[in-house]
């Protein structure tokens, strides 16, 4: 929800010290946007082979669930945008701050765990731990928490947790966006969208959340530059006149690359379910992706007012794959997709299955 807030905020009042600078920036912001969508949609799909294999209950945001999201994400707005403006920003931020530094270390634990695993020296041990938290007695118990995790774990969340001090007592740029890649690698990943109806009702949804907020008040321009945590990624415009300790950034909320991306992972798993040796739908709407954020940096550039970017990514977005599967004439299968099918249609299909068996049992 968090994210989302920050949607849409792609450029500072400030005016950029060179057109080198500004080049620099939004070039960067791009590359910065593109990698979480591409590794998140990857990740998505290895998650979802583990999850069938596992037998784990999948969680999916159904129809109701997308028709809510722009609701909850107003609501979330605005009560921020009244926070801050009544009381002190040093204080909130401190709290919001607090408790982005946790779920920043879980998260970039969770996206460099495998690297920096493989790089723990021999030396040390290797050990298995795990965590139970249960709810009743042993003739009926029910775990809250069943978590197993290594030495090795402890060590990758450890070095994470440096980077998260860093970004919790600095504020640097640089660690403010390897939390907040971080964060839109494993939305990505982990949030999954069901089918193309859900995700088409949850992108025109926020479609007109991000329009209405942006052009029609002041309300997410107050709380993005008002919000100091990482659900943005920046890049300072001066880089090139000040270094490392430029100060004046453009900026890119999560929610434009998380609320696409899960899409985009959508697609990229109905390519694996074609069988075709190809992954065209999602490269078709990876580039109507790219597209769409050159045109917001565009127009944000032309007029010089911040640019709700789901305005542009929405429609690339939706008509790239809705095009492409006309002209291959995949419409049907695409419309009919679905990661795991309801537990309606699993009923159906076991009931035909023992009306199959209990004839040939005759």
């Amino acid at each position: 929800l968090e994210n989302v807030t920050e949607a849409a905020t792609n450029g500072t009042g400030k005016v950029p010290s060179t057109p080198e600078g500004m080049a620099l920036a939004y070039g960067s912001l791009v590359v910065m946007a593109l990698i979480p969508i591409f590794c998140g949609s990857f990740r998505s799909v290895k998650h979802q082979q583990q999850q069938k294999a596992s037998g784990e209950k999948v969680d999916t945001m159904t129809s109701k669930d997308a028709a809510m999201f722009p609701v909850i994400a107003s609501c979330a707005l605005f009560g921020l945008y009244i926070i801050f403006t009544v009381f002190s920003k040093e204080y909130i931020n401190l709290l919001l701050s607090s408790y982005f530094f946790v779920l920043g270390v879980l998260a970039l634990s969770h996206v460099f765990g495998p690297l920096i695993s493989g790089l723990v020296p021999a030396s040390v041990p290797f050990e298995t731990y795990h965590l139970h938290l249960m709810k009743g007695d042993k003739d009926k118990k029910d775990y809250i928490i069943n978590y197993g995790f290594t030495s090795y774990d402890l060590v990758c969340m450890g070095v994470c947790a440096l980077l998260g001090v860093w970004y919790l007592l600095k504020k640097h740029w640089i660690a403010n966006n390897l939390l907040g890649l971080a964060f839109a690698i494993n939305g990505v990943e982990l949030l999954h969208l069901n089918n193309i109806q859900t995700g088409a009702l949850l992108l025109i949804g926020l479609f007109v959340y991000d329009v209405f907020w942006v052009f029609g008040t002041n309300v997410m321009v107050t709380v993005a530059r008002s919000f100091e945590a990482p659900i943005k990624l920046v890049f300072p415009q001066d880089l090139l006149e000040k270094g490392l300790e430029a100060d004046n950034f453009a900026m890119l909320g999560l929610g434009d690359i998380v609320i696409p991306g899960i899409f985009i992972a959508l697609l990229l798993r109905f390519d694996h379910s074609l069988n075709r040796g190809s992954n065209t739908y999602f490269k078709v709407t990876f580039a109507a992706y790219f597209a769409g954020l050159m045109m917001t940096i565009f127009v944000m550039h032309v007029f010089k007012h911040a640019q709700p970017a789901l305005l542009y990514l929405v429609p690339a977005c939706l008509s790239a794959p809705v095009l492409l599967a006309f002209l291959k004439g995949d419409f049907k299968a695409l419309l009919q997709y679905e990661d795991h099918p309801s537990l309606e249609e699993k009923e159906g299909t076991e009931t035909t299955e023992d009306k199959k068996s209990g004839k040939k049992d005759k």
